[in-house]
């Protein structure tokens, strides 16, 4: 059984991930740290206090003492850990929409599992080889309130504060009623910025959005940046690990151009960035500017945490890495995701342009992305043996590190399986928006054809 995907595990909350198996994955954990602590905390998804719970107990069983920390995000949850050097499970599905949940593993030094111990666990899991402590020797629990508050002083220090409060900024905010609505605009406020929010109570039914931060979930954020006359506006995702951004005319920022941007002020001759197989031309052109070597991954952070750290490990400086989705990692700071970081590091930025300024070097290329959902294995079979066949036939270069890559030179369309929903992606890339869709939509009508015909 394949229990972790590209990020953690995820599933339709109470049917594929169930307090049962949130329990077992906990137990697996437990046993394979042997931690006398562990912390726990949640995103706002109805079933997160549920699944908290079942987390907790499984620790308990094997003989951890459980740190509740509560709602916070992901980066707040990696940064209690650092600083407490204890292991954390996170039950968040992130961006994934509310009926599904998850379960993220982080170490005791606030990153995510590599690889190897993710496998560890899995292994652990499989067998159900679990260390369950007697009646005697069983932790406890204790709620820690403070985790909140100390990240968001720790994310003050690490960033140039009288930069952007000089800048005189106004924040436009959409944390999406998710964990960051808790932290990031407080976090702002107190960089000197005025902030306005949409969506910015915690629910975890997601009332106002979707919790995935892409250009059909954010329009309300682009008319708040026009409304309010904000400089900027930045979305997060349910665990707020990601950022998105609209710059000061509430125009959407691609991903890969913010991307993109903070590389190529981070970047110099001999750095190495690392993305995944999706990666944007865009980050290809700064490398190639800048000096910089480019080094791919599968998707997902998990494998770009672990290229990271390999090579850090090799010597080699990593100044920042990460996709075009949000999820960019400055290693420097600390080795995660994190949106109000994120946030904060393009408000720098902004202290002598606009956003609109910032991102323009890199908007010459169109982005077109399509789902092709599937219900059973036999049908996502038949969408990848098609995949398949339409790869093979096209006159590209091709890279199958994480499904089939094509590169043309000028636009490339990348196809893969989701590892955290029942989908398979496609994603394209190219100088028109005519030749990205042209290049998603003949995998797209190979898919649906293969589907239609079982």
């Amino acid at each position: 059984m394949k229990v972790f995907g590209s990020s953690g595990t995820r599933g339709v909350a109470n049917e594929e991930l169930t307090p049962g198996f949130v329990q077992r994955v906990a137990k697996a954990a437990g046993s394979v740290w042997r931690a006398d602590r562990v912390a726990v905390a949640r995103d706002t998804r109805t079933t997160g206090r549920m699944l908290e719970n079942a987390a907790a107990s499984g620790l308990q069983s094997v003989g951890a003492n459980v740190d509740r920390l509560g709602v916070v995000p992901t980066p707040a949850a990696q940064a209690y850990g650092e600083a407490e050097a204890v292991p954390v499970v996170m039950v968040t599905a992130s961006h994934n929409p509310a009926e599904y949940n998850g379960v993220k593993l982080v170490g005791s030094d606030g990153v995510e599992l590599a690889v190897a111990d993710l496998e560890r666990i899995e292994r652990k899991f499989t067998t159900e080889q679990f260390d369950d402590a007697s009646w005697d020797e069983v932790g406890g629990d204790v709620r820690v309130e403070s985790a909140k508050r100390r990240y968001v002083d720790q994310l003050l220090d690490a960033v140039d504060r009288e930069t952007i409060a000089a800048a005189d900024l106004t924040v436009a905010l959409d944390p999406g009623h998710g964990a960051g609505s808790l932290t990031s605009p407080e976090f702002y406020r107190k960089l000197g910025c005025s902030v306005v929010t949409v969506n910015g109570q915690p629910d975890g039914h997601f009332p106002g959005r979707d919790p995935e931060p892409v250009r059909e979930n954010l329009s309300d954020l682009g008319r708040l940046v026009r409304a309010t006359d904000a400089d900027v506006g930045i979305a997060h995702d349910g665990d707020a690990d990601r950022a998105i951004f609209y710059d000061e005319r509430g125009e959407y920022v691609e991903g890969d151009a913010t991307l993109a941007a903070l590389a190529e002020a981070e970047l110099g001759e001999g750095d190495t960035t690392v993305s995944a197989v999706n990666v944007s031309q865009r980050l290809v052109d700064v490398c190639d500017r800048t000096g910089a070597d480019l080094d791919l991954t599968p998707i997902g952070s998990t494998q770009i945490m672990t290229r990271i750290q390999e090579l850090q490990a090799e010597g080699e400086s990593v100044p920042v890495a990460g996709e075009g989705n949000g999820g960019i990692i400055f290693p420097n700071y600390r080795l995660t995701r994190d949106g109000a970081y994120t946030g904060a590091r393009f408000l720098e930025l902004l202290a002598d342009r606009p956003a609109s300024e910032v991102v323009a070097p890199y908007d010459d290329y169109a982005n077109v992305r399509i789902n092709v959902h599937y219900e059973d294995d036999a049908q996502r079979e038949a969408l990848l043996d098609a995949a398949e066949q339409t790869a093979l036939g096209a006159d590209a270069d091709r890279t199958t590190i994480d499904g089939y890559r094509l590169d043309y030179g000028d636009s490339w369309v990348l196809v893969r399986p989701s590892g955290t929903e029942p989908v398979v992606r496609i994603y394209a890339e190219a100088g028109s928006e005519e030749r990205a869709d042209e290049l998603a939509s003949e995998f797209a009508t190979a898919l649906r054809a293969a589907k239609a015909g079982l």
